[in-house]
């Protein structure tokens, strides 16, 4: 009897072990389960840059502009490769150009800008997105202020770039007619008079007094100061002409012409210690230039800076050379794109000083 209960007692413990392991497998099966559950169900790990990209590439360059725009945008920063990140930029700024609103545009040009900043291909697209920008902002003022004084001043801009003068200046009159006091239309109006073929005396007097009336409305117009100094000193009058190139150059600390302007007309009056401090800020602006070496020469032999002469002298004539190679190159590329065009000769640079 004691046997059998021993027996039972054994059998009652080995089916609990075994109650335990199949409870064990059990809950190891099911969590395995939940897991695979878990992984299946999972979604898929959002496409990489590169991934993104390419997809918004294949949809731009089959037509699918509205839905690469998006994609596009968020990959264009995000690509390493720069051929892709080129090739994304590229299509972006056609798809922005060419669909609404065009304004996306501007990110694009922006990154393009800086990451090729030599690339002609981008070079090129950039021109386009640009004028094809300015066209559409055009539209957009003529359709909301048709009658408003800007729409005469983007006729007249248009008008000078077409060389048509004269109907630039209507419009700057037009202009006037509408607000007399308004700031920049005088020194158009006189730009625009002076920049007619041959201007006759009359015509130059005229432009002087618009710019005289422009600096009555805004002092600080540093352009119309230069271009009074420049008059003056073309009519001989040297004390005025300095007077005006040293206030367009206080107005304005970057104005290299000013600074030119003033060092030429000192040292045309033989103001030659005068002359050299505003001709060395020219020279810094522009180191490149024949002519800011050819007037500094001139200063420093007038005060007998002999060695500083002989220096610039030579920077002229290198400069000068510098210069009529540049002149030569695009000649020659003009003379191979049109074989028939006889390019004029290139004006020859000033005579170096000759410093005693």
């Amino acid at each position: 009897m004691q046997t059998e209960q021993t027996s039972a007692s054994a059998q009652s413990a080995y089916n609990l072990r075994m109650l335990r392991a199949l409870s064990h497998s059990m809950i190891a099966v099911f969590l395995l389960s939940c897991a695979a559950f878990a992984q299946a169900t999972h979604k898929t790990p959002p496409a990489s840059g590169t991934s993104a990209a390419e997809r918004g590439v294949t949809l731009a360059e089959s037509g699918h502009c509205a839905e690469a725009l998006p994609l596009l945008k968020s990959a264009v920063r995000q690509v390493a490769d720069r051929d892709l990140k080129k090739r994304v930029g590229l299509d972006g700024l056609h798809c922005a150009i060419t669909h609404d609103p065009p304004y996306d545009a501007l990110e694009f040009l922006s990154l393009l800008g800086r990451e090729f900043p030599r690339d002609p291909e981008v070079l090129y697209a950039a021109t386009h997105a640009y004028s094809d920008l300015s066209l559409r902002t055009s539209q957009d003022l003529l359709r909301e202020a048709p009658f408003s004084y800007q729409v005469h001043e983007l006729n007249a801009e248009t008008l000078e770039v077409q060389g048509r003068w004269d109907e630039a200046i209507v419009e700057y009159q037009k202009i006037l007619g509408i607000n007399p006091l308004l700031p920049g239309v005088h020194a158009r109006l006189g730009r625009a008079l002076l920049e007619k073929p041959n201007p006759t005396p009359e015509i130059i007097q005229e432009a002087k007094k618009n710019f005289e009336a422009e600096l009555e409305i805004n002092p600080n117009n540093a352009n119309a100061e230069y271009v009074l100094g420049a008059l003056a000193k073309d009519a001989n009058d040297s004390s005025s002409a300095i007077a005006h190139f040293t206030r367009a150059a206080k107005l304005d600390a970057g104005f290299s012409d000013a600074y030119l302007g003033l060092g030429t007309a000192l040292v045309d009056s033989q103001r030659f210690s005068e002359a050299i401090p505003p001709l060395e800020k020219y020279e810094k602006m522009a180191p490149d230039s024949p002519t800011g070496h050819y007037e500094l020469a001139l200063a420093y032999a007038g005060v007998g800076r002999k060695d500083d002469a002989n220096r610039e002298a030579n920077l002229q004539r290198e400069a000068a050379a510098s210069l009529e190679a540049v002149k030569r190159r695009v000649a020659l590329g003009l003379e191979q794109q049109h074989p028939s065009a006889q390019p004029a000769d290139s004006p020859q640079p000033d005579a170096p000083p000759q410093p005693k």
